[in-house]
């Protein structure tokens, strides 16, 4: 698998914001999901307590909030969004799980930035180490806005790698957790529109997955498969770049836009 691009590195600095008020981070909503439900914890405490398979787009939705809030809104905006995640997190745990549980936020948190930082790279091209780093600690906000200490953070992306290869050899995936990204990915009772997005997120899904994750889930990989991917990773940012920023941010804008008036009527996110 491949995710590199041919063009040069872009001058920074770059910020988070920068990068996750792009359209493109959708298309690594999927494999965040399943490297998150890799880790033991997180998988079995999804299996057993989210309700995502009933109600996909709302739970999108909270996601993407949460994504936009840390990286796009206030200190207040971040605070509210925080409280609402600790009082969704308070059900979600066990003798072998806690949602409050630091190492399961970091774990979480370092699939943010990995998929943000990779389709970053892939649509605008290879940042400077220095850029890396520093967004590297910046990414540190998807796990201190809950409970994790900033000191458990890697402090470099030389550390983060090392951190991320750890984590991913410790992991063991059992059929229950297999089962639910299978379902999820099916989609099957989500609305015709999201459907419709499926197959290009299952092919975007499996082809940001490292190889040891997808056999972990049964995901294939073909050579043909790998053939595709190239290509894509060729073409699609060029497509990207045709596209206004204005219709390329919106997505952002409108997830902030409603969370915002859910914060003022103190809805819901």
């Amino acid at each position: 698998m491949s995710t590199e691009s041919t063009t040069t590195p872009r001058p920074g600095p770059i910020r988070l914001a920068d990068v996750t008020k792009e359209a493109y981070i959708y298309l690594g909503a999927g494999a965040a999901v399943v490297l998150q439900l890799a880790h033991p914890g997180v998988g079995q405490g999804v299996v057993e307590h989210s309700d995502t398979l009933r109600r996909p787009v709302d739970r999108l939705r909270t996601t993407m909030t949460f994504i936009y809030a840390v990286t796009l809104g206030t200190a207040d905006e971040r605070q509210y969004v925080a409280r609402y995640v600790d009082q969704a997190h308070g059900p979600v745990r066990s003798a072998s799980y806690s949602a409050f549980d630091p190492d399961l936020q970091r774990w979480v948190a370092a699939t943010l930035f990995k998929g943000a930082l990779t389709l970053h790279e892939m649509f605008e091209g290879p940042l400077a180490p220095p850029d890396r780093d520093a967004l590297c600690r910046e990414a540190a906000v998807y796990g201190t806005t809950l409970q994790m200490p900033a000191e458990l953070w890697p402090g470099d992306l030389a550390a983060f790698d090392a951190y991320w290869t750890r984590s991913l050899a410790g992991f063991t995936v059992n059929e229950d957790v297999r089962r639910y990204v299978h379902a999820l990915l099916g989609a099957e009772g989500a609305p015709w529109w999201i459907r419709v997005l499926m197959p290009l997120q299952r092919f975007a899904t499996r082809g940001l997955l490292p190889d040891e994750i997808r056999r972990a889930f049964a995901l294939s990989w073909t050579t043909q498969d790998e053939r595709r991917w190239a290509w894509f990773v060729r073409y699609a940012p060029r497509l990207y770049r045709c596209v206004p920023g204005v219709l390329r941010r919106l997505p952002a804008a409108w997830v902030m836009r409603g969370f915002r008036r859910r914060m003022a009527g103190s809805a819901a996110i």
